[in-house]
């Protein structure tokens, strides 16, 4: 085995454990890739003062940072019931805050868990679920490549290049910890490989998430009907139909030639309800918008065919992160999977951009949106309420910021609580990127 050097110990054990643990840095034995422990006995002091202190945890948040903590020095000392038991609890505490930050930290620290139990597919699920794109790069480069040593655990050394290539696209010229912790990773996949080759092609997305793989609608020249294919082109739903649209989740509509209306399919192909509908999308979040005549009046419906939202509205969006951006009149405003407003329609519309340049119709998956005031732009939250007054000619949602620009090329960021972080005074957006990326402190999470 390639030598190892010995993990750098924590300042103060005694003292705050969740400076103690992060104040580690770290060596990783460079045939395991895993974290190297010299010292279990100052774990276990970190642990019993991550206990004393979850005692007096009295919100979600809290209790999901500690008890994640908790699992990550259990499992580094090797007593992984614990570990998981931890680990399961604290996604319960994080999946009830809604925030996505912190849900995918204790994600990443649980994936951890069972990765060293064995329970990759599981594992491995939970990374993906984790590495959303809102996530700041430094997150996302750390999840890529604990993805990464999963996949080297199994074999899957291609998937594992992949993995520890994307973090360095997204890291490697601003850390130089991360890049020498990759390199070492590459290393040994090297050795690997020379020993009993690079395994099997890469899983997709959908086989990590364990996603059916659904039939894509299919048009039979001959009969000029439509139905759907399997990934071969056979039809595995006859052609029959004028017209059908692309399944989601697990759902597609279709209408019969002799009917106005649609009809919903399972992905089987069995009918879940005949509609009158004349307009029709597609499902997302359990929910999918039908208009009585194909013109307006829109309503939200379940798979069975109830109707949840009956406002009736002029236009709408898909649902996202429990919530669809609807227009009635001028006004812009969102209702909730049970088809309650949850936010008026008085705003002048809904302009979510994010840092990377994608646009949102509506929410992001952290339940924010920018919205539009007689031309200035404010943030909401899936609450409705406002973090940040429509003030700004430009604002752009950033993972840990808000980007505002004057409308004349000057840039500046604002904290995630509405209050001044840089000033107004870059020329360009990159500056601002650059400079949030220097307040940031959380360099090296914990997972």
């Amino acid at each position: 085995m390639a030598g190892k050097t010995p993990a750098a110990r924590p300042v103060d054990v005694q003292g705050d454990p969740e400076q103690a643990l992060t104040s580690y840095r770290w060596e990783v034995d460079p045939e395991t890739l895993r974290e190297i422990v010299e010292s279990p006995d100052d774990l276990r002091t970190i642990r019993r003062r991550l206990t004393e202190k979850l005692g007096a945890a009295i919100d979600n948040r809290a209790r999901a940072r500690l008890l994640s903590l908790r699992a990550v020095a259990s499992r580094l000392i090797g007593e992984l019931d614990d570990a998981l038991a931890d680990g399961r609890l604290a996604l319960t505490y994080a999946e009830a805050t809604g925030e996505l930050r912190r849900t995918a930290l204790v994600q990443a620290r649980l994936a951890n868990v069972l990765r060293w139990r064995g329970e990759f597919a599981e594992a491995d699920r939970l990374l993906a679920r984790a590495n959303s794109p809102e996530l700041p790069d430094r997150l996302r480069a750390a999840l890529h490549e604990h993805a990464g040593r999963s996949c080297y655990d199994q074999g899957r050394l291609i998937e594992a290049c992949h993995h520890f290539e994307r973090a360095l696209d997204l890291r490697g010229d601003g850390d130089a910890d991360l890049s020498a912790r990759v390199r070492q990773a590459l290393d040994a996949v090297q050795r690997r490989a020379g020993d009993g080759g690079f395994g099997p092609y890469p899983r997709s997305r959908d086989e990590l998430l364990e996603r059916p793989v659904l039939p894509v609608p299919a048009r039979d020249g001959d009969r000029e009907r439509w139905g759907y294919a399997d990934p071969d082109g056979d039809f595995v739903i006859a052609p029959e139909y004028a017209a059908a649209q692309p399944f989601h989740e697990e759902l597609a509509w279709v209408r019969r030639p002799d009917s106005p209306g649609w009809t919903l399919l399972d992905r089987h192909g069995v009918p879940r309800f005949e509609s009158a509908w004349p307009a029709v999308r597609p499902f997302s979040d359990g929910l999918a918008w039908v208009s009585p005549d194909g013109a307006g009046g829109w309503l939200a419906v379940d798979p069975d065919g109830e109707v949840v939202a009956h406002q009736g509205f002029d236009e709408v969006r898909p649902y996202r992160a429990g919530r669809a951006a609807v227009r009635r009149g001028a006004g812009w405003g969102a209702v909730d999977t049970n088809g309650r407003v949850v936010v008026p329609t008085r705003y002048g519309g809904f302009a979510t951009t994010l840092s990377d340049g994608r646009r949102v119709a509506g929410f992001t998956d952290e339940g924010l949106a920018v919205v539009e005031v007689n031309g200035r732009q404010g943030v909401l939250d899936r609450t409705g309420r406002m973090v940040v007054e429509p003030a700004h000619p430009v604002l752009v949602i950033h993972p840990v910021a808000f980007l505002v620009g004057d409308g004349g090329g000057r840039w500046g960021a604002l904290d995630r609580h509405g209050e001044p972080l840089i000033d107004l005074v870059h020329r360009d957006r990159d500056e601002v990127l650059a400079e949030i990326e220097r307040l940031l402190t959380d360099a090296s999470p914990v997972l």
